[in-house]
């Protein structure tokens, strides 16, 4: 059974859409980007279905996750295929594809069906720099535009690797990491007897994408150990990563988990890591 999703707003959706594309053009003046004219077409693909309100993954879906799917299938026969009671998000002859902006562990039913028959590929978008623009449902303009604080990096993806762990050795399930820069638009709501209001996330646009790591098998993950560590704890990994320490214990549980690090001693109450022997 598909999870239930709340639908976006027809109209909010045509303000927002209208926005996006008459102040778009000041990143790309400004910001390099991969697949341009893909990423386009499939922004264009999925506004002109929520204007016209057709088809599946439409106002359905947010638009991040719409838009990524039309950006690595094109073709909507192969979105949303029913397999045997699941929904593939998009089903081809190279296997399963299914895009998830959170939550990995909502895909533990079709992983535990899809990999014994399928390859699956899992898309996570990764939300490097974010503008927020907030809405007034009143005026119905922009009234504010601020830069997020909080910018994503590829290790944030452990975090959700983590919910799925008992599949992550599967050899048929391959991780795409897509980082880029988006547009969150938040509408901003008068509350009752106060002159003050709160914003609430509405939609978020892809602006560009800036760079794509598919993850195919184990010896993949090698790339997240910085080359100077020969030895580490997940104190100094944090720091060589650039991540909060709690991102650095579930990455390095994971490695370890995956045999690409080893336990060679201790420092305190931490463990100290090594890159463990090819076997």
């Amino acid at each position: 059974m598909r999870k239930k999703i709340r639908a976006l707003d027809q109209t909010k959706t045509n303000l927002v859409q209208a926005d996006y594309i008459e102040n778009i053009l000041q990143y790309k003046s400004t910001q390099h980007y991969i697949e341009e004219q893909r990423l386009q077409d499939a922004i264009e693909k999925v506004f002109g279905m929520q204007r016209s309100k057709q088809g599946i993954g439409t106002l359905s879906e947010k638009s991040i996750h719409s838009i990524l799917k039309y950006f690595i299938e094109p073709n909507d026969n192969y979105h949303e295929v029913a397999l045997e009671g699941h929904f593939a998000d998009i089903y081809t002859q190279d296997g399963v594809v299914e895009i998830q902006t959170q939550k990995f562990e909502r895909l533990t039913d079709k992983l535990a069906y899809f990999l014994e028959i399928y390859p699956v590929t899992i898309v996570y978008p990764i939300l490097v720099r974010k503008e927020i623009s907030i809405f007034d449902d009143i005026s119905q303009t922009v009234i504010q535009r601020k830069n997020s604080p909080k910018h994503m990096s590829v290790y944030d993806t452990f975090a959700e690797l983590y919910r799925i762990k008992p599949f992550l050795k599967h050899p048929n399930l391959h991780i795409c990491m897509v980082q880029m820069d988006a547009e969150e638009y938040r509408m901003m709501s008068v509350r009752k007897n106060t002159a003050r209001g709160k914003s609430m996330k509405y939609d978020r646009i892809p602006i560009g994408i800036r760079e794509i790591t598919v993850l195919e098998r184990i010896e993949d993950y090698m790339q997240f150990i910085p080359y100077e560590l020969d030895t580490f704890t997940t104190k100094t990994f944090a720091k060589a990563c650039h991540i909060p320490i709690d991102t650095a214990r579930i990455t390095v549980n994971i490695l370890y988990e995956f045999g690409l690090i080893e336990r060679i001693g201790k420092q305190g109450n931490m463990y100290i890591y090594g890159i463990a022997d090819a076997k």
